[in-house]
């Protein structure tokens, strides 16, 4: 802990107060890790005040004043006076907020969510509160309402206790996913809604148990993308483990095994999220076999669908469509003997995506793995290494070919920018992919009918 919150709590002491740790930095406290927020609740003193003191310890933001919320510059605490919340209209930001510095902590924490968000921490005198049963709940692994009356008032809690329990690996108990059955995720920016999914994903160490939860309770109907898997069939040679809900379960468990940590996961997350969306719309049974031709491709506009709807930032968009399109390349490559014009131009695509070869063949692993297949059970996906293998060996494994033939090529031959210009240089880039040669004149020569200069 920052020794300057302990000072900010003395300082608050000394001024007749009391400042208490609270939220998710008690709970990851109580469980034994570290935590990246936190948060300081501040009792018996008015906003004014608590200003005032702390502009002892640095510059003052207020980031929500009407919330009663406060920062000091460097410092990384949210400081706020303990509120009631009441719902006034449709809506997040249909709340009526009271700050009351007098309310005791069991009130305050009624407010919250979860009963293991409900706790409080004393920094001076290391006394745990825990008016609402919040460590009882961590070791049973159970997650509950606090005050079942305030849960509702905010929508967004039905998706974050899908991603608590993606992340702790908890359990909802029966009446909390009754409270979540009730909301209505419609009244949600996509922003907020984003923002829970990148928790579930990224910070889920079982992503699928969250997924579940949404299916569980009826939420899932929200995202209509995901919601149309469960029934879908697959050929149980090649999926014995069952519908196309069950193998997005454990592609995503699997996907959240292969995160590193880099700028890399949250692509990677949602692709395995959206990479069979295509699914429904393409499955059909025929002669006995049951068949998704171009599910791939048809699932790129589906996935753009879901993530554009919360406002995603347009180059997770793109690369998630790059994953959903080309998930099936690594398997299929290996398979097919591809040539290296096939992979030179695939290595062109995964560029234009601003993809890598790494990544795509991760997805394809997660892919793979999660099914009931022999080699899938035995951790094994050779396909994936030979695809790899390939790439490397072409040197295009994290960038495609540089064109060695360029405009300025053509200008030197006495040529002018215009269509039949673009044409040759793609017929260029194609003899370049299929030959592999980088030598500008020996392409030219081959494209134009004439020796090399």
């Amino acid at each position: 802990m920052d020794p300057r919150i302990v000072e900010v709590a003395r300082a608050v002491a000394a001024a007749g107060g009391r400042a208490l740790l609270v939220g998710g930095y008690v709970r990851d406290r109580v469980r034994g890790i570290e935590s990246g927020e936190v948060d300081m609740e501040i009792y018996g003193l008015e906003l004014g005040p608590l200003e005032r003191l702390l502009a002892r310890f640095g510059e003052v933001i207020a980031i929500g004043r009407a919330f009663g919320v406060l920062q000091v510059k460097g410092l990384g605490v949210d400081f706020a006076l303990p509120r009631l919340d009441s719902k006034t209209g449709a809506g997040h930001k249909g709340f009526e907020v009271r700050c009351d510095p007098g309310l005791d902590f069991a009130t305050a924490a009624r407010r919250r969510d979860l009963t293991i968000n409900s706790m409080g921490l004393d920094p001076l005198t290391g006394e745990l509160l825990d008016p609402h049963g919040g460590v009882r709940d961590l070791e049973l692994g159970v997650l509950r309402a606090t005050d079942p009356a305030h849960f509702p008032d905010d929508p967004l809690r039905g998706l974050r206790v899908a991603q608590f329990a993606a992340r702790f690996e908890m359990r909802a108990d029966p009446d909390l996913l009754r409270l979540c059955a009730s909301l209505d995720l419609a009244e949600l920016s996509g922003e907020r809604v984003l923002g829970e999914w990148r928790k579930l994903l990224l910070k889920g160490v079982r992503p699928s148990l969250g997924t579940e939860i949404l299916r569980t309770t009826g939420l899932l109907r929200f995202f209509p993308e995901l919601a149309a898997l469960a029934g879908v069939p697959q050929d149980p040679d090649w999926h014995p483990e069952g519908d196309c809900w069950v193998h997005n379960q454990l592609v995503l468990d699997e996907a959240a095994r292969l995160c590193d940590g880099g700028a890399d996961d949250e692509a990677l997350m949602f692709g395995a999220l959206l990479h069979d969306v295509g699914k429904p719309v393409t499955t059909a049974t025929t002669d006995g076999r049951v068949r998704s031709p171009g599910h791939d491709v048809r699932g790129v506009a589906i996935a753009a669908a879901f993530l554009e709807r919360m406002r995603a930032p347009g180059d997770l968009v793109l690369r998630v469509g790059g994953l959903v399109e080309h998930h099936l390349a690594p398997a299929l490559f290996a398979k097919n003997a591809a040539s290296a014009k096939g992979y030179r131009r695939l290595a062109r695509k995964l560029a234009a995506a601003k993809l890598t070869a790494e990544l795509l063949e991760r997805a394809a692993r997660a892919d793979h793995f999660g099914r009931t297949t022999e080699d899938a059970l035995l951790r094994e996906f050779p396909a994936g290494d030979e695809f790899l293998a390939r790439m490397r060996e072409l040197s295009i494994d994290r960038s495609p070919p540089r064109d060695a033939v360029l405009g300025r090529h053509l200008i030197a031959r006495g040529m002018r920018p215009g269509r039949e210009f673009g044409e040759i240089l793609e017929r260029c880039r194609e003899l370049q992919d299929e030959t592999g040669w980088t030598d500008p004149e020996q392409i030219l020569a081959q494209v134009l009918g004439a020796k090399p200069g």
